[in-house]
C-alpha cells in the first residue's frame, strides 16, 4: 500500500473528501517526523508499533563494481518494530 492507496482508503472510510484525507495524512506522517528528527526520537503506538532512532556503526564493506575495500561512515536510520498485538488494531484476529 502507498501513500495515495491509504488517502483514498481514508477518505472512504472517514467519508471525507481526498484533499481533506491528504492534509490529515501529511500532517501525521509530518508529526511522527519532526518527533523523529528533532524531538526524543520515539514515537511509540500501543497496538500498532513504534518507531525510533537506531545508531548503525562504522563499518568495512566492498564496493562491488571495484572489490576494493572501503568504510561505511556510522549514521543514524528509523527503525519500526511491530506490535506483538498489531493483528488487534486492525480488529482482525490474531493467528
Amino acid at each position: 500500500m502507498n501513500k495515495t492507496q491509504i488517502v483514498s482508503a481514508l477518505a472512504e472510510k472517514a467519508g471525507i473528501s481526498k484533499v481533506d484525507a491528504a492534509n490529515y495524512v501529511n500532517t501525521i506522517f509530518g508529526v511522527i517526523a519532526d518527533n523523529i528528527v528533532e524531538g526524543d526520537g520515539l514515537v511509540a503506538i500501543p497496538d500498532f508499533g513504534r518507531f525510533s532512532i537506531k545508531h548503525v556503526a562504522e563499518r568495512q564493506g566492498v564496493n562491488p563494481s571495484t572489490g576494493e575495500k572501503i568504510t561505511i561512515e556510522a549514521r543514524d536510520k528509523v527503525v519500526f518494530k511491530a506490535s506483538d498485538s498489531l493483528c488487534y488494531y486492525s480488529r482482525k484476529h490474531c493467528k
